[in-house]
């Protein structure tokens, strides 16, 4: 499925990632999905409140974080359609510990971040089985 972006939210995506370097940084994708796309109507970062020496590479959010963000969403007519986050100093492909802790039918968009500097955008979903993650087409617009 293709995951359509628009070039402002990027900007918004890569500031908030570059911000949040060397640790991980992320937020909420808000949109809605029709049969041949998805498409990000809003980005909303969260902070990250895994534990403060572990943030180089680990990204959590509280559960209320997610429930606002939710009713945030369903306010607009919108629906949470995914996540993104980045990987600093890595690559932007999802990790073991992204596999285990994702949802399938989300989206989710990975940014590898090298030196305060946004490198790599990708977008993935998790197959249904939860074995691994599948390239989607990102397509800025």
């Amino acid at each position: 499925m293709t995951v359509n972006l628009a070039k402002s939210l990027q900007q918004q995506i890569i500031q908030h990632l570059e911000t949040g370097y060397p640790n991980e940084a992320g937020g909420f994708l808000l949109g809605e999905v029709t049969h041949e796309a998805i498409i990000i109507r809003q980005i909303t970062g969260v902070a990250n409140v895994w534990a403060a020496e572990e943030q180089f590479h680990r990204y959590a959010m509280t559960p209320q974080d997610w429930a606002r963000l939710e009713d945030e969403a369903d306010e607009q007519g919108l629906t949470l359609v995914g996540y993104f986050h980045s990987h600093p100093d890595s690559p932007a492909i999802p990790s073991v510990f992204d596999r285990d802790h994702a949802l399938p039918n989300f989206t989710y968009i990975i940014t590898q971040v090298n030196n305060h500097q946004a490198i790599d955008m990708r977008v993935w979903r998790l197959r249904h089985d939860r074995t691994a993650f599948d390239e989607e087409v990102l397509l800025i617009t």
